[in-house]
């Protein structure tokens, strides 16, 4: 006669109805669930997405006595990027005003790059300048200029500046400067050409360099007026309105260039110009959201660099693209390029447009989420999603998901959705690592060839390998042995 097999405790589970975590791989998901099981799946990746090199350098940062040094230096790191006080102080041409900047010096957004590797988009940014600049007959010979050697290629990041696009600047550009009065450093970017066919999205036709001349010749010398009659603009302050009016201040910039054109007004009007000319400057500015663009990355670029060279520091300080490389700065490795092949931009095209006929990931606007606006605070501006794709709820998640990687929020500029948290500020490149959740880019899109400008805008993300290689090297520096 049989008797029952006794009961056993795995027995006892398998009997009973199960409620089930699968961690990792989601295509478990079908097979538990036909067995009849609740399921839930954790979205989760081994840290430095199982990259051993990776982990084991997030191992030796975790160290306690070295975990605490990082703490603190980060501690400082955040402070000072809050608490820093961008202002505007005035404009100028890129050779009287920038540091180190010469008749035959071009400088590009990105990382370091060559001409022979540059993309279509910043080589016609290029070529375009140096006609603009009359250091080429045409487009053909300004090809060969930009070949010859003749040129030194500066990135903006290297130079105190920073520059939308392409981000090329020449000598008779030019440029915002924004002071630091916090920390008293300086930084700088050219102006917003609009949003036309434009040098930055690697436009360079007769139209673009006659509108180059013009902002040499009457946009930029009335701007520098204009700032000699108001005095100082205090950024941070209108950057925090802004947000509060609905902007995310990277591609979304209504409020914001209202905001900045009502501080310049007065200024603009007691110039020397002609009436025509402040018209056509007027004209000129409704004509875009994006003049106060370019004015938020020279803001957030002074707030930054304040954070340089803090030993320890494991904040990131640049984000930036080339087109060809995506590259990292970190506050306490400083001057060290940290870069990954730049990615695709993920959004709505223009009519006529498809996905292939879009450039990399390019320009040095990424400067607007390593400060923590931008991407990070699409909450703030949900309106975006209509130029960016995605929706409403998406949106209002970046910046939660921010969150997860930034050290702080920044008490200074707040988000009212989100019962006026801070921005989500100094992003930690061991977090990255450890969660395996990389910074959010809205952006815009370039077509891949040169001449022709801009073709869309979309949402994008930095390479991982940027972030592995960074926190590698920190672990070599700060123990003093490869990890």
């Amino acid at each position: 006669m049989s008797t029952p097999e006794a009961t056993t405790p795995a027995a006892a589970l398998f009997a009973a109805g199960l409620n089930v975590v699968n961690v990792g791989l989601a295509m478990f998901d079908t097979d538990i669930a036909a067995q009849g099981a609740q399921v839930t799946t954790l979205d989760w990746t081994p840290p430095g997405g199982g990259s051993v090199e990776a982990a084991r350098a997030l191992d030796a940062l975790d160290a306690p006595a070295l975990a605490a040094r990082i703490e603190a230096a980060n501690a400082e790191a955040v402070e000072r990027i809050t608490a820093a006080r961008p202002v505007l102080i005035g404009y100028g041409r890129a050779l009287d005003v920038v540091p180190g900047m010469t008749a035959t010096t071009i400088l590009h957004a990105g990382p370091p790059i060559t001409w022979d590797r540059m993309n279509g988009p910043m080589k016609g940014a290029v070529t375009g300048a140096l006609v603009f600049e009359g250091l080429a007959k045409d487009l053909a010979e300004a090809a060969e200029v930009a070949a010859s050697g003749r040129i030194t290629f500066k990135p903006c990041h290297e130079m105190d500046a920073v520059g939308s696009m392409a981000g090329v600047t020449s000598a008779s550009m030019y440029v915002h400067i924004v002071r630091n009065e916090t920390h008293g450093n300086t930084a700088y970017t050219n102006l917003s050409e609009q949003m036309a066919k434009i040098l930055r999205m690697g436009a360079n036709d007769e139209s673009v360099v006659e509108r180059l001349v013009w902002m040499r010749d009457v946009f930029g010398p009335m701007l520098k007026e204009a700032v000699e009659f108001t005095g100082p603009i205090d950024l941070r302050l209108l950057l925090s309105q802004a947000i509060h009016m609905g902007d995310e201040c990277h591609n979304r910039n209504g409020a914001g260039t209202l905001l900045l054109f009502q501080a310049l007004a007065p200024g603009l009007l007691q110039s020397s110009f002609t009436t025509a000319q402040k018209k056509e400057v007027f004209d000129f500015v409704a004509s875009s959201d994006y003049f106060s663009g370019p004015t938020w990355m020279a803001m957030a670029k002074a707030a930054l660099d304040a954070a340089n060279g803090i030993e320890h520091s494991t904040i990131v300080t640049t984000m930036a693209r080339n087109g060809v490389e995506f590259g990292i700065r970190i506050a306490g490795l400083p001057g060290q390029w940290f870069t990954g092949p730049a990615q695709q931009v993920i959004g709505p095209m223009f009519a006529g447009y498809k996905p292939e006929d879009s450039g990399l990931d390019i320009g040095d606007s990424a400067i607007t989420e390593t400060y923590g606006f931008g991407g990070f605070a699409m909450s703030a501006a949900p309106a975006i999603v209509a130029l960016v794709g995605g929706t409403v709820t998406e949106a209002m998640q970046y910046t939660r998901d921010m969150g997860e990687i930034t050290t702080t929020a920044n008490p200074n500029v707040t988000i009212p959705a989100l019962d006026f948290q801070g921005l989500p500020t100094g992003i930690d490149v061991r977090k990255v690592i450890d969660t395996g959740i990389l910074p959010i880019i809205n952006t815009a899109i370039a077509h891949k060839e040169a001449g022709i400008g801009m073709i869309g805008a979309g949402i994008t993300h930095p390479p991982a390998e940027a972030f592995t290689k960074a926190v590698t090297a920190l672990a070599e520096a700060f123990t003093g042995s490869p990890s």
